[in-house]
């Protein structure tokens, strides 16, 4: 038999990680948008791997600058200025047919001074990084919401038991321990009539009451009441999906030095780690492939 012939898969190519910083300064009082924005474009481009043909080429630097020019009539929303940008390359160059264009928002605070907040000083502040991104497909537009490197952690009201045992399992069972994560959650939109930045703040909120509320019988269970709750309240989100790491906190024996620990003292371990990842949904409802393609491990 004949060996099969190699031809070119899916690709797509574009501009990596543009830091723009934008700065509105029509009053006294500014203000200020920190992006960091990544811009790859699908399409007709075989000509430029096989044959060394860049015809269909949009530079990457042409790509950075139009991220740039777009940041000058402002940006609004990290998932809107996507769209923005999605529908501009894909309108001005016929072979374009879809890209995926991402987002992290970096945020700042005003800084106090005296009883005020000052006018142009700022201080990185975000307890978390938001993260946008936006696939098009043809005439299609998939959004994809999302925050990662938000820290939790409770002392108590959490516990692991009942799991299977074997001749290599070592951990005791406990009904009162510290759980801890990095909260990194992608949230995609059955629809686009929303205000992203409203509805971001709303699920960060549910995120975090969900985390805390009750008692958490291990952290796979604590991931789907947090996606539920976000699904329960907001019926423009389709889906959801998780990456949580356990950060372990291990109780220190303190014995050797005649002393007792009631749960107080703590080691806190960096790696292993036990590593959480599901996808909370809507029975009934697809996820479209296209839409998670290119997006670095789970979510």
């Amino acid at each position: 038999m004949s060996e099969p012939a190699i031809v070119l898969g899916p690709n797509q190519y574009g501009k990596a990680e543009v830091r723009v910083v934008k700065v509105t300064r029509d009053a006294a009082r500014h203000g200020i948008d920190d992006l960091n924005v990544t811009s790859q474009l699908r399409g007709d481009f075989a000509a430029a791997h096989l044959a060394g043909d860049n015809a269909h080429v949009v530079a990457t630097d042409t790509q950075k600058n139009t991220i740039f020019a777009f940041a000058r009539d402002g940006i609004g929303s990290p998932e809107a200025f996507l769209l923005r940008l999605a529908d501009h390359f894909t309108g001005s160059f016929d072979w374009v047919s879809g890209g995926r264009w991402e987002a992290e928002r970096f945020a700042w605070q005003r800084i106090r001074v005296g009883d005020g907040e000052h006018d142009h000083a700022f201080v990185r502040s975000g307890q978390e990084v938001r993260t946008a991104v936006v696939v098009a497909d043809g005439a299609d537009r998939h959004v994809i919401a999302g925050l990662k490197e938000l820290t939790v952690l409770k002392t108590t009201e959490s516990g692991f038991e009942g799991y299977p045992k074997d001749r290599y399992t070592t951990l005791p069972e406990t009904h009162d321990r510290i759980l801890a994560t990095d909260v990194a959650a992608r949230w995609r939109y059955g629809r686009h009539d929303v205000d992203y930045d409203a509805v971001y703040a709303g699920v960060r909120a549910l995120l975090l009451e969900a985390f805390a509320e009750g008692y958490s019988a291990g952290l796979q269970a604590t991931l789907f009441d947090m996606g539920r709750r976000v699904l329960e309240r907001h019926p423009e989100i389709a889906e959801i999906r998780f990456s949580m790491p356990n950060k372990h906190h291990f109780v220190v024996d303190l014995s050797p030095f005649g002393l007792d620990n009631p749960n107080e003292v703590f080691f806190a371990a960096d790696r292993p780690y036990g590593l959480i990842e599901a996808a909370v949904q809507r029975d009934g409802v697809g996820s479209p492939a296209v839409a998670w393609e290119g997006i670095g491990g789970f979510c």
